[in-house]
């Protein structure tokens, strides 16, 4: 879909702030809200526009801090559909946050979030690592964020004792 230059420039504002009210949206393009709210509209029904997400640090959450792992999957792609097939069956476990198909040593990389270590291990051993196509898995957990999707997360003084022994 080719978009026009006040359509880009809509889709970047909304993809640094999605709450960004509508009326400063057309002050700032020079446009009427109604074609502003038309070109919102637009781009949501062309799947331009897929979600409005919200980026929340759960470290300030008691008892909500859980756990995200990165998996580096090697798989056997299947004639006819690639990637595609395996893929599609892993970004449909609950566990899933993010699939991605992959250049260098892995094919897929997947983006998991558990309550605990525990939890990301079982699904590994039980649900991920089972599925036919899969030939190995490589697990890392993220110890600490630092930016994610743009957004820098503060830094308290508690963050800044991470030390990494020798």
């Amino acid at each position: 879909m080719k978009l026009t230059e006040k359509e880009i420039e809509i889709v970047e504002l909304l993809e640094k702030n999605a709450r960004l009210p509508i009326e400063t949206m057309a002050k700032m393009l020079s446009l009427p809200v109604s074609e502003v709210e038309h070109m919102i509209k637009k781009l949501e029904e062309a799947k331009v526009i897929v979600q409005y997400a919200t980026i929340v640090d759960w470290r300030k959450v008691d008892g909500h801090e859980g756990v995200t792992a990165m998996i580096d999957v090697k798989v056997t792609p299947k004639r006819g559909v690639g990637f595609d097939e395996v893929a599609e069956r892993i970004y449909r476990f609950p566990e899933v946050k993010s699939v991605y198909l992959m250049s260098g040593a892995y094919d897929l990389s997947v983006v998991i979030e558990g309550r605990s270590m525990s939890e990301i291990a079982h699904f590994v051993s039980e649900k991920l690592s089972t599925l036919d196509s899969v030939i190995s898995t490589t697990t890392h957990f993220i110890l600490k964020k630092y930016k994610h999707d743009g957004t820098v997360f503060e830094q308290g003084d508690q963050d800044r004792r991470i030390v990494v022994a020798p």
